[in-house]
């Protein structure tokens, strides 16, 4: 506040009215001297009549706060007649940093001007008390201050001549720091610059909420000068709503001092239906003395930037999408969790609605279903999601459930997508849900496998051209892993088919023994659908009433162990024709392996062994197996075991038992021989063979599985099927992992009374010897239509043996399912049958052994060899070769 020293007066001189007035409403701050106090030194002020008011009517008022004084910060002082300083105000103390008390009675000259100037300043001092006005800039020294403000400084001076109450001639002093005065011209040139250059909407809002002032940037945004919107408030530009949240922001502002930062507004531009966004800065604006005057406001349009953010946030989604897409989908081999796993990452996240549809001959197996090139083919719907409702999709009018199949009529959309294999959008119904449908084929390979369709429904955004190629690139992605699925699936069909093609059809007959197998196929329950393994089981017939049982394993899984596995079936069955030792049996069945993973077979992997080079693993087939021989006249069984687990065996009236048959190396490893164990099994004990499957599983170490079957086994009186099926109902069998193969016989020897066994001397009266022990065997069992055929036959065997054997000779008759007839002799030249010339006497005895006999051969024994033939049992159906048409067509 500006004070007027009391004892100042007004000026007669003619020009000095107006800057005598001017000069008393800037005189802001009247001496308050020590000692020399005036009614004014109270703080009140005294503002000066406006030029239109007579000085008659002049009133006294309160100076509105916020003026420019507070800013130029106005000091005064009065010199009386005698060129003293009489008057000396608080802000004059401030500027010059000199008391009152010193400074009443100090000649201003010698105080404040630079001794050089002294005389010139004596005579401006008498012209002034001469009643002349002066005004310049003088040098002073300021008082050194805590923020070091002080040293030499300029001084605008007015001085105004006045007179005392007594006539006498004083004046007036008007002083201002020009550093002050360049100050705030320096803030107001910059001040101007920023708010008239500045390139954001700026505006200056007072306390009432209403534009005091705008720039022109802002002008040119909204329309009209910076003077058109002085007086409008923030509901003459925003919406009803915005506005007042608007204006809710700027009161707290006003009241709080808060600084808003990067606040968002939306509205619209006049004439324009386009909407835009704003952001906007705001912080409160205070007077010099610090009091709340309005509210700064800083905006910027941010449209393109909002635009550009939400197509960012777009990219950045749909890349998410895609991730969880690749993490999601294909991770089973089931086409219908597959297209389950597709539409759990699409809804809700890219739509509301979605179902797949795959070809039904796809699902079927088939390689290419009919209907693909006008796509009218039938398709099967196999997933089905909603994030709004649980009801049925709906598609062309109908609806069409989970697992129906269906077709597309040919002009829709969607058959037009499965022709052209390209997205096509679906108009929505009239009263739908849906507002936006895109039907995308999934194509895997150039090869249309069925249709996606997603959905959204009203209240969404519809579906743009980034959502379409979107929904195109997922749906390929589902199409190649279901594409995969669908070709594992045939691959796992054909290998199951394969497998079970070689293994033996039916419950197997042995003679003397009971048999009852299992087959279990890896399955589909475990996480991921398992392929087939090379577990395969074998019952093989051999002469004299034998039987070879045989469990093996190919190392590895698929079509390729399926392979393996039946070549090592064939050649166990042919070497098991050979009637080779079981031991034997491994040994060539080694060599053979070793001979699959070589391109020049067991040759070529024979001499490849014998170099040193790494293996490729890639091209080995390795297999376990054990080979068991039961004689079912002696219960006598002979094994050889390759790598296999041990078999078990349960006495009657005992505990199960694994057998300790030395395991041997694998098949395929080659360089070791195997060892045979020969055990006499007692009537009506129980053997089983199995897989590895049966005993071992993740959850289920092998020790585990093993002791789990031998405990499983505990009544080996029961019929072998509830044997089996008890087996695989208390151990872990639906684990899935592998295959399992189970293979159990029950011992029944052949009866005593079955059997005919004689020893014949080495002479000619053996032969006759030979038919008649025949003769009474037969005749004994009721086969009197085989005594002619068998004694013809046991006559020429007999006489064989004398004549290219050696030794004493055995006769053995077995009676079983068939009749076979043995003559054993110490001769180890085996008989080779040829055809005999026309004009040779002999030589055509084994060829009527092979017409006239079901079957013949010859084995080696430890002691020679055995001939031997075979007869089937007169049944009424099969009818028995005649003898003489069978010697009459050898002629």
């Amino acid at each position: 506040m500006s004070e007027i020293p009391a004892k100042a007066t007004e000026s007669k001189d003619p020009s000095g009215g107006a800057r005598t007035g001017a000069a008393a409403a800037a005189a802001a701050d009247a001496t308050r001297a020590s000692g020399a106090g005036r009614p004014g030194d109270d703080g009140s002020s005294g503002a000066m009549p406006s030029a239109d008011t007579p000085p008659g009517d002049a009133m006294w008022q309160s100076s509105p706060p916020g003026s420019i004084y507070d800013y130029i910060k106005v000091a005064s002082f009065s010199i009386g007649a005698d060129g003293l300083v009489d008057q000396w105000s608080l802000r004059a103390e401030h500027l010059f940093g000199i008391p009152a008390e010193r400074a009443l009675g100090m000649d201003p000259i010698e105080a404040f001007v630079d001794p050089d100037l002294h005389e010139q300043g004596q005579r401006k001092m008498a012209e002034i008390l001469d009643g002349r006005e002066w005004t310049g800039v003088i040098p002073f020294r300021k008082p050194d201050t805590a923020d070091g403000e002080g040293g030499e400084a300029l001084a605008e001076v007015y001085v105004m001549p006045t007179r005392t109450e007594d006539g006498e001639k004083a004046a007036v002093c008007i002083v201002v720091d020009v550093r002050t005065l360049r100050s705030i011209e320096t803030d107001l040139a910059a001040s101007q610059a920023i708010f008239g250059q500045s390139p954001f909407g700026f505006l200056l809002i007072d306390s009432d909420l209403r534009v005091r002032r705008a720039n022109q940037r802002f002008a040119s945004t909204f329309g009209g000068t910076p003077d058109d919107h002085r007086g409008l408030g923030v509901h003459d530009y925003l919406t009803r709503p915005e506005a007042e949240r608007v204006t809710a922001v700027l009161r707290r502002v006003l009241e709080t001092g808060e600084t808003i930062t990067d606040m968002h507004v939306t509205g619209f531009l006049p004439g324009s239906d386009e909407r835009r966004h704003w952001s906007i800065n705001l912080y409160r604006v205070h007077s010099g003395t610090g009091r709340p005057i309005g509210i700064a406001w800083l905006g910027t349009d941010i449209t393109a930037r909002r635009a550009a953010a939400r197509e960012a946030a777009a990219a950045r989604r749909n890349l998410a999408l895609l991730n969880e897409a690749g993490a999601r989908i294909g991770n089973s081999l089931d086409l219908e969790t597959t297209a389950r796993e597709l539409l759990d990452v699409v809804v809700p996240g890219f739509c509301d609605l979605a179902t797949v549809d795959l070809y039904q001959g796809l699902l079927a197996g088939d390689e290419t279903p009919p209907g693909l090139a006008d796509g009218s083919a039938a398709l099967r719907r196999v997933a089905y999601a909603s994030a709004v409702s649980d009801a049925p999709f709906l598609s062309g009018g109908t609806q069409v459930a989970v697992g129906a199949v269906h077709h597309y009529p040919f002009n829709s959309p969607c058959a037009d997508a499965l022709r052209t294999a390209k997205p096509r959008r679906v108009p929505p119904e009239e009263g739908g849900l849906v507002q936006s449908t895109l039907a995308v084929p999934m194509v895997a390979h150039d090869t249309v496998v069925g249709l996606a369709q997603f959905s959204r429904t009203k209240g969404s955004e519809p579906f743009g051209d980034r959502d379409r190629e979107l929904a195109v690139e997922l749906a390929a992605r589902a199409a190649v892993c279901i594409d995969n699925a669908r070709l594992y699936r045939r691959e796992h069909e054909r290998a199951l088919i394969l497998q079970r093609s070689l293994l033996p059809p039916g419950d197997p007959v042995a003679s003397g023994l009971d048999i009852a197998c299992r087959y279990l196929p890896g399955n589909s329950s475990a996480d991921r659908p398992s392929e087939v393994g090379g577990d395969w089981f074998d019952v093989i017939e051999l002469p004299g009433h034998r039987t070879a049982l045989v469990v093996g394993d190919v190392m590895g899984r698929g079509l390729r162990a399926a392979v393996a596995m039946g070549e090592l079936r064939s050649a166990v069955r042919t070497l098991a024709l050979l009637d080779l030792e079981p031991a034997e049996v491994l040994s060539a069945l080694d060599e053979i392996a070793r001979g699959l993973g070589a391109p020049g077979g067991v040759q070529q992997a024979t001499r490849a062994a014998r170099r040193p080079r790494e293996a490729d693993l890639s091209e080995v087939y390795l297999a376990t197996c054990v080979y068991a021989v039961y004689d079912s006249v002696t219960r006598r069984c002979t094994f050889a075991n390759a790598g296999h687990l041990p078999p078990v065996l349960v006495e009657p009236g005992e505990d199960a038992l694994m057998l300790d048959v030395p395991p041997g190396m694998p098949l395929g490893v080659g360089g070791e021989p195997f060892e045979e164990v020969e055990v006499e099994l007692p009537e009506g004990a129980l053997l089983a063979l199995y897989t590895d499957g049966l005993v071992e599983s993740r959850d289920h170490p092998l020790d585990e599985g093993l002791q789990a079957f031998v405990g499983a086994l505990t009544d080996p009186s029961a019929p072998l099927e509830d044997v089996c099926d008890h087996v695989l109902n208390t151990l872990d069998t639906h684990h899935g992992e592998d295959d399992i193969a189970l293979l159990m016989a029950r011992v029944q020897g052949l009866p005593a009374d079955s059997v005919g066994d004689w020893t014949l001397p080495r002479e000619p009266r053996s032969v006759g010897r030979a038919r008649e022990y025949a003769r009474g065997q037969l005749l004994s069992w009721d086969l009197e239509p085989l005594v002619d055929t068998a004694e013809l036959l046991v006559s020429e065997l007999v006489t064989n043996a004398l004549r290219y054997g050696e030794g004493e000779i055995r006769l053995r008759l077995l009676l079983d399912r068939t009749l076979v007839c043995e003559v054993w002799d110490s001769g180890l030249v085996q008989p080779r049958r040829r055809r005999a010339r026309d004009t040779d006497e002999g030589g055509r005895g084994l060829q009527l052994v092979g017409l006239l006999s079901a079957a013949w051969g010859s084995r080696r024994t430890p002691r020679g060899k055995t001939v031997w033939f075979e007869l089937p049992l007169p049944d009424g159906e099969t009818g028995l070769a005649d003898p003489a048409e069978a010697l009459l067509s050898l002629f």
